[in-house]
C-alpha cells in the first residue's frame, strides 16, 4: 500500500517508515523539518516532504494515492511559542489531515496520541477510560484531538484508530533515554525522591508493531489503545537495569525532590524567552514523582498486540546503539 507518515523524520516516525518500507509498502514521510539522518529515509526509498500538517495544500499533495495515514506529527516542547501554537498544530493540523484523507479516499487513519493524557496515575495501573488528566499544552491538545478524530469518523465513516504510546525508547533515540544512560554510564545516578515512582517503557519495535496492527481495516475502529511494554517498573529498578545493560555498577544516592521541582519551574521561565532548552524543566522533574503504569489488555484483545522485546533486551540494544553512535 501507499502510506503517509506525518512526523516521519523524527525518532518514532523514522522507525515506522523503516518498518513499513521493510514490509514492502510505498511511504511518504511528511515533517516540518529535516530530522536526525533524514537522508537515510530517502536512501531507503521513502519520499520525504518537508512541510507542515497545518498547510492544507501540502497535506493534500501528500495524500495523493495514499491508502493509510499514520498521523504522528505534533508540536512538542516548542520554545517561545504561544499556547495557541499547540492547538494549531495538534488539533487544527489533525483536522486538516482527516479532511484531506477523507477527500483523497484514504481507507484508514491512525492517530498517535500519548499516554501523557492520563497524567499522574493515582491507582496504577490504569486503563484507557480512567485517570484522564493532561498536565501541559502538549498533552491537553493531543487529548483534545482525540474526539476530533472520533467525531470525524462518525460523520464521514473514515475508520480511525487512536494509539496512546507510553515512554518510547530504543536505538535511533537521540535524547529521550540518553540522559539516563549517560548518568548511569558515569557510575552514579542522583535519585530525587524515593525512587519508587512507576515508569512504563515502550521499546520502539513494539510500538511499530502496534502501528502496523492498527492498519487492519477491521480492527480498532473508533477506539483508543494504550500501547506499552509488558512490564512497568520502579524508576530505581529501571536505573539499575540500565546499569546491567551497560555493565556498570551504578550508585544511586537519594536527595529531596522539592528543591528540584522549584528549580525546574524557574529554569523553564528563564530559558523560554531566550529560546534555549532549559537544563531542567517541570516535565523532566515529573519523571521522579509521577506514576506511569498502564494496562495493555485492550490492545492485546482487539489488535492482537503482543510486545515481543522485553525491557532488559531493549535496554541492551539501546546501550549498544548509544555506544556505537558515541552518545555515551
Amino acid at each position: 500500500m501507499k502510506i503517509l507518515v506525518t512526523g516521519g523524520t523524527g525518532f518514532t516516525g523514522k522507525a515506522l517508515v523503516r518498518r513499513l518500507l521493510d514490509d514492502g509498502h510505498q511511504v511518504v514521510a511528511l515533517d516540518y523539518k529535516e530530522g536526525l539522518k533524514t537522508e537515510e529515509l530517502r536512501q531507503w526509498g521513502a519520499e520525504v516532504v518537508i512541510g507542515t500538517v497545518t498547510d492544507r495544500d501540502c497535506v493534500r499533495r501528500c495524500m495523493q494515492g495514499v491508502e493509510i495515514v499514520q498521523h504522528l506529527a505534533a508540536a512538542f516542547r516548542e520554545l517561545n511559542v504561544p499556547e495557541s501554537y499547540y492547538d494549531h498544530v495538534n488539533v487544527d493540523g489533525t483536522r486538516i489531515c482527516l479532511e484531506e484523507a477523507h477527500a483523497a479516499g484514504v481507507k484508514k487513519f491512525i492517530y498517535c496520541s500519548t499516554c501523557g493524557i492520563h497524567g499522574n496515575v493515582k491507582n496504577p495501573p490504569t486503563d484507557e477510560e480512567h485517570n484522564i488528566g493532561p498536565a501541559d499544552y502538549y498533552q491537553s491538545t493531543k487529548y483534545k484531538a482525540e474526539p476530533v478524530c472520533l467525531d470525524f469518523m462518525k460523520k464521514t465513516g473514515l475508520p480511525v484508530t487512536i494509539l496512546r504510546p507510553a515512554a518510547i525508547y530504543g536505538p535511533g533515540d537521540p535524547e529521550r533515554f540518553q540522559m539516563i544512560f549517560k548518568r548511569v554510564n558515569r557510575g552514579r545516578f542522583p535519585m530525587f525522591g524515593s525512587g519508587k515512582t512507576l515508569y512504563h517503557p515502550l521499546y520502539i519495535d513494539n510500538l511499530t508493531d502496534a502501528f502496523v496492527l492498527a492498519m487492519d481495516l477491521h480492527k480498532g475502529n473508533g477506539e483508543a489503545y494504550l500501547i506499552a511494554d509488558e512490564e512497568y517498573v520502579e524508576i530505581k529498578d529501571l536505573v539499575q537495569r540500565v546499569g546491567k545493560a551497560l555493565n556498570v555498577d551504578v550508585q544511586i544516592p537519594h536527595y529531596p525532590i522539592w528543591p528540584v521541582i522549584i528549580a525546574g519551574h524557574i529554569c523553564e521561565k528563564v530559558c523560554k524567552p531566550l529560546r534555549i532548552t532549559p537544563p531542567i524543566f517541570p516535565r523532566r522533574v515529573d519523571w521522579f514523582r509521577q506514576n506511569r503504569a498502564f494496562k495493555i489488555d485492550k490492545a492485546k484483545r482487539d489488535l492482537g498486540y503482543a510486545p515481543k522485546v522485553g525491557l532488559d533486551e531493549g535496554l541492551r540494544r539501546t546501550a549498544e546503539w548509544y555506544r556505537a553512535e558515541g552518545l555515551i
